[in-house]
C-alpha cells in the first residue's frame, strides 16, 4: 500500500491570518496550509507494465494542522495523529509493503519516521526533475540549447540511479546559483529516496500524482472558488465531509455523528 501527503493553500478570513508571515509583497499572508494524507493500492498495471492506483482504493484526510511533533513532547503533532488514523483505518499500518511517497518536505519524511519506520520512502520523481529543470532555468536560460541538453543528461542520470554524478552536475553550478546550490542540497538530503532503478524493479510507483491529484479534487475544487474566504474550523469541517465523501465513508461519518449524538444526551 501507499502513503502521500502534501499541502494546498487555502484562501482564509483575515483573522485566521493574524500574525502570520507569508508571500505577499508586505510580508503577509492570504492562505493558510491545508495538509492533506492519502491511502491508496496500485495493483493495476498500464500498457506499459507500469503500477497504477486501484479504482475505488483511494482514501483522504485533510485539515489545517501542525506537523511538527517537538523533541520533548510526549503526544504526536496533530497531523501526524492524524495520518496514523488514516493508515490504521484504510489498512495501511498492518500492510505487509508499506511505500511513503512525496516530495522534499521535512515535515512529511519526520511523520514517516515516526510512525512508519519501516515504509519504503520514495521522492516523487517528477517533483524531482522539475527541480533539474529550474536550475538549468537560471543557470543557462529558459530557452538555451545547451540548457536542454544539460537537462536531458541530468534527467538521464536520475532515471539510472547514478544520483552522485546528478549531485555533482548540479552542485557545479552552486558558487553562481541560489537555485542550483539549494537542488544540490535537496537532492543530497534525499538521496536514499532517489533510487528509482530499484524502485521500478520492485514494481512500486515513483510519483506522486495520486495526492496532487487529491490537493486539486479534495481541496482545491471546493475550497479555492472564487471569492471564498476561510476561517479555519470552517475549513477543517469541510475538508472532513468532502474527505469522507471521496472515501466512501460519507454514510458512516453520519452515523458516527448520530451515535455519540445519542450517547451524549
Amino acid at each position: 500500500m501507499y502513503l502521500g501527503q502534501d499541502g494546498t493553500g487555502v484562501p482564509m478570513r483575515k483573522e485566521a491570518l493574524h500574525g502570520r508571515p507569508g508571500k505577499q509583497a508586505d510580508g503577509s499572508a492570504k492562505t493558510r496550509e491545508m495538509k492533506l494524507c492519502t491511502v491508496w493500492t496500485a495493483q493495476t498495471r498500464d500498457k506499459e507494465g507500469r503500477p497504477t492506483r486501484d479504482a475505488g482504493s483511494v482514501t483522504y484526510t485533510a485539515a489545517i494542522e501542525s506537523a511538527e511533533t517537538k523533541p520533548t513532547a510526549k503526544t504526536l503533532a496533530p497531523f501526524a495523529q492524524r495520518v496514523e488514523r488514516e493508515a490504521r483505518r484504510s489498512g495501511f499500518a498492518t500492510a505487509p509493503r508499506q511505500v511513503a511517497i512525496g516530495d522534499g518536505a521535512v515535515w512529511l519524511w519526520s511523520i514517516i519516521a515516526e510512525c512508519f519506520p519501516k515504509a519504503i520512502q520514495i521522492l516523487d520523481k517528477y517533483h524531482a526533475k522539475e527541480h533539474v529543470y529550474e536550475v538549468a532555468k537560471a543557470v543557462f536560460g529558459a530557452t538555451s540549447d545547451l540548457g536542454q541538453e544539460w537537462t536531458r543528461q541530468r534527467c538521464a542520470e536520475m532515471d539510472e540511479g547514478k544520483i552522485d554524478a546528478l549531485i555533482a552536475a548540479v552542485g557545479a553550478h552552486a558558487g553562481r546559483s541560489e537555485v542550483a546550490r539549494t537542488c544540490a542540497g535537496y537532492f543530497a538530503n534525499n538521496r536514499k529516496r532517489m533510487d528509482y532503478p530499484t524502485f521500478e524493479r520492485m514494481g512500486l510507483c515513483v510519483g506522486s500524482g495520486v495526492v496532487e491529484a487529491g490537493c486539486k479534487t479534495a481541496i482545491g475544487a471546493r475550497m479555492k472558488r472564487a471569492g471564498m474566504h476561510w476561517s479555519e474550523p470552517g475549513a477543517n469541517a469541510i475538508a472532513a465531509l468532502r474527505c469522507n465523501r471521496l472515501s466512501g465513508r460519507y454514510e458512516d461519518l453520519w452515523a458516527w455523528r448520530a451515535q455519540n449524538s445519542r450517547q451524549a444526551a
